[in-house]
């Protein structure tokens, strides 16, 4: 995939070869971070950077492909023990919000691939599976492309894309409209600010589970459930993340989010990705 060089390129070479990479960097890691979260994303793509920097890029007639071919092969190798370690963990997992305040797309052609509740689901998918439905619905990559990258025919890769897509709109939902988004989440912040029970149960249905994230620190992973418990156990842990903050509004991952500060520290992110009810989520584009 990459060759070592260490003697290719001089200090001009190796400013353009910066040029290059910084160019599509946006794209390197949101294909990266859509397969594998945002810690992980950063690492790979600072992976892409060094082979890129030792590559014999002389060889390359697009680099823009070649990056994007590397960053999506590294990252299907690193799902695999990326997933292994999750399933140790205690407690669910859930996807690092990214600012999409400058990018709303984070190197994309379009948003898909990129709502929590897409990339939850998208954890229930093989790497390959992953990595062909996110260069296809996000980065709209030709199915030709997206096999030479895999290392599959394109029947396969179409197989796949279309496994992938049926499974998703199984689970997922068509998110409410923006407006009712930040509707509920603004209702839900000032609840939870001030330690209303009542304004927060109303919040919630009735078969709603609360859990911190795995590997969220000391926010307990032991599943709560119904909305009477989940109101308690926000209210309980309110006063680490509203004391203080300032509650400032900014987009992660396409939806509005309370930016959780203290002193300019970033303490917590409240977001919400909700869904209308009895309605199924539909191909946008109607790929098969």
């Amino acid at each position: 995939m990459a060759v070592a060089d260490p003697g290719a390129g001089g200090p001009e070479e190796l400013e353009q070869a910066a040029a290059v990479f910084a160019g599509v960097r946006p794209r390197l890691f949101g294909i990266a971070y859509r397969m594998l979260g945002a810690t992980e994303a950063e690492d790979l793509v600072q992976d892409v950077w060094l082979r890129w920097q030792a590559y014999d890029r002389a060889t390359v007639d697009s680099p823009a492909g070649f990056l994007a071919t590397v960053t999506t092969r590294l990252a299907i190798n690193a799902a695999q023990s990326v997933r292994m370690r999750r399933e140790t963990c205690i407690g669910p997992w859930l996807p690092e919000p990214a600012d999409t305040g400058a990018d709303p797309y984070i190197g994309a052609e379009r948003g898909e691939a990129l709502e929590f509740a897409v990339l939850l689901l998208l954890e229930r998918l093989s790497p390959t599976e992953r990595a062909a439905y996110v260069l296809r619905k996000a980065f709209d990559y030709p199915y030709g492309q997206i096999a030479d990258i895999v290392r599959l025919s394109e029947a396969a890769v179409r197989q796949l894309v279309s496994r992938a897509r049926k499974h998703l709109l199984v689970e997922r939902r068509i998110p409410v409209a923006r407006a009712e988004q930040r509707r509920l989440l603004t209702a839900f912040v000032t609840a939870a600010r001030s330690g209303d029970l009542t304004a927060l149960e109303e919040l919630f249905t009735a078969d709603v589970t609360g859990s911190g994230s795995c590997g969220g620190g000391r926010v307990s992973r032991i599943p709560v459930e119904g909305a009477s418990r989940v109101a308690k156990h926000v209210k309980a842990f309110g006063g680490r993340f509203w004391a203080g903050a300032d509650g400032a509004w900014t987009r992660t991952n396409g939806e509005s989010a309370s930016r959780l500060a203290r002193a300019d520290r970033l303490r917590g992110l409240a977001a919400s990705s909700g869904a209308g009810p009895d309605s199924r989520g539909h191909d946008r584009d109607g790929d098969q």
